[in-house]
């Protein structure tokens, strides 16, 4: 029987600036502590980008270091997708950035906006894109400078959220490897649990805008606690009953990395082991639409993406939005 066409991950890379924020260092900012943070997040510090570096440098560096893991140039590459919600520019997109700066002169750009659950979403495009034989080599990347978004006197989020880059290539899949399953979904009416209400069209960027501090992230924790918890566990079972494959054979869970008690509260839910679930969020905070590549790369790294190893990936984030994807490595 004709194996049906299937895309894999070639190579995987990420970035994280330097800089480094700690609790203790939030604790001189604003009204909070340490033990609070860790008890209700799990996260203990985050990488904040350094002044005068841009989202597309970031996001170059982890493209770099993912085309280097895959051994392909930035030649090889037919498209870039870039998953964020902090870009650059409106536009030109950060993509077409990160395509000057690799120098991927054959590739087309684009940038998606689904927050946390971006790079899963550009992952399942990348997937269709190489499955249909469109392209040979997609390269996705989810990368966030959310310090610049954040509201520095709002300790309900301040404490939450961190820099990076993460990075895959995607090219045709040999033997069974590969992903084996993908969805993506929405639900707009939630829009307003987690946004970002200024500098758009609704609400440019004028002097009563900054003043209302519209250019701020926004967050009903509450909300979005409930509703992170119901929709990625809606992603999973898709993805399992999709592929037909079971939670117990599953070998590695990566979810969004938000909080602990929200990935705890899925995990749970669906069934996988403790010890089957990878969490850094303690090393690096919510990073948005770079939380999962971050993770892949740290577990490739660690040596828990085996031969043969199934990886189920899962997401959330404003919109509403939610995704997963199902990989034999």
């Amino acid at each position: 029987m004709k194996q049906e066409p299937r895309s894999m991950i070639l190579g995987i890379g990420a970035f994280a600036p330097e800089k480094v924020l700690t609790n203790h260092d939030l604790e001189k900012m604003v009204d909070t502590t340490d033990v609070w943070i860790r008890e209700r997040t799990g996260i203990e510090r985050r990488h904040i980008l350094e002044k005068g570096k841009t989202n597309s440098d970031q996001a170059a560096e982890a493209a770099l270091r993912a085309l280097k893991d895959a051994g392909l140039k930035a030649k090889d590459i037919d498209c870039i997708i870039v998953a964020t919600i902090t870009p650059d520019h409106f536009f030109p997109s950060t993509a077409c950035g990160v395509q000057a700066k690799i120098g991927a002169v054959h590739a087309a750009a684009f940038d998606i906006s689904a927050a946390c659950s971006g790079f899963l979403y550009g992952l399942t495009l990348a997937n269709g894109l190489v499955m249909t034989g469109h392209y040979r080599h997609v390269l996705v990347i989810g990368s966030e400078v959310l310090s610049r978004f954040i509201d520095w006197e709002d300790r309900a989020t301040c404490v939450l959220f961190g820099d990076g880059a993460g990075a895959v290539v995607v090219g045709p899949a040999d033997g069974k490897r590969g992903i084996l399953g993908a969805y993506m979904k929405s639900d707009g009416r939630l829009g307003h649990l987690l946004s970002l209400p200024g500098g758009g069209a609704t609400h440019p960027s004028t002097h009563e805008s900054v003043d209302k501090r519209l250019h701020y992230l926004k967050m009903e924790g509450k909300e979005v606690f409930k509703h992170a918890v119901r929709t990625m566990v809606d992603a999973a079972e898709h993805s399992l009953k999709e592929t037909g494959v079971h939670a117990s054979d599953i070998n590695l869970l990566i979810t969004h990395q938000a909080n602990v008690r929200i990935i705890d509260a899925v995990a749970e839910r669906v069934d996988i082991a403790s010890e089957k679930i990878f969490v850094n969020l303690k090393d690096y905070g919510n990073t948005s639409a770079a939380s999962i590549p971050i993770a892949l790369d740290q577990c490739k790294r660690e040596g828990r993406l085996a031969a043969g190893s199934k990886c189920l990936l899962i997401a959330f984030g404003g919109g509403f939005t939610w995704a997963s994807c199902l990989i034999q490595f």
